[in-house]
């Protein structure tokens, strides 16, 4: 399934730059985003681990740069990165009282979107969507409970609302509210090894400025 959206993520890219080629307009946006999780696991398995030992993820802030290229007066293919932020776990159930930071990890999470623009180009408001594709990398694993803590790499369905809100003839505001398919694998290894795959179902919300030309 991932290499399948891979495939596809390339595909868009392409097909954007080719369109693109006649294109007039550029824009890039800078700004701040903060990160929330809404996590689901099926529970920690592992030899020796207590029925009913869980976890679940907090939220982070981060700040993105965007550039988008219009393809034409509706049609823009957006690329997004941020500085990686740092997420930490608090434990749950049976294994509550080991506490609120048990595991935490900074993640990279390019995401490229397809975006409609809705109104005319010069519109003070204009409303977009955007569908596309998010591969997300964690790194700087770190937990107080294992020496050795590995967790996959997620690559999902990327989804986005927001608003422009122009105030000037290249200077704009912009808000966005995005939803990510974002799963993982974890394992870690320590006296023993557990296991488990966590759901982030993260929502993105993301306040900045943008620049045309």
């Amino acid at each position: 399934m991932n290499r399948k959206l891979l495939a596809s993520a390339a595909g868009l890219s392409v097909l954007a730059m080719t369109v693109g080629a006649s294109a007039q307009d550029n824009i890039v946006k800078l700004g701040a985003t903060y990160y929330t999780t809404h996590s689901h696991t099926d529970g920690i398995v592992g030899i020796g681990v207590p029925a009913g030992s869980d976890a679940a993820t907090g939220n982070a802030s981060t700040v993105i740069v965007t550039y988008e290229r219009m393809l034409g007066p509706q049609l823009g293919a957006e690329f997004v990165l941020g500085l990686p932020p740092r997420i930490k776990s608090r434990a749950l159930g049976t294994v509550a009282f080991l506490g609120d930071d048990v595991l935490s990890a900074k993640f990279v999470a390019p995401t490229f979107f397809m975006n409609w623009h809705f109104g005319q180009q010069g519109d003070t408001w204009r409303p977009y969507a955007g569908l596309g594709i998010n591969f997300t990398r964690f790194i700087g694993i770190r937990s107080v409970l294992a020496r050795d803590v590995a967790m996959g790499d997620s690559t999902g369905l990327a989804g986005q609302l927001g608003v422009d809100w122009s105030l000037a003839p290249r200077w704009s505001l912009f808000g966005s509210v995005a939803a990510l398919d974002v799963k993982s694998k974890l394992v870690a290894s320590g006296s023993t090894v557990l296991q488990t795959t966590i759901d982030f179902r993260p929502i993105v919300y993301t306040l900045g400025t943008s620049y045309r030309f």
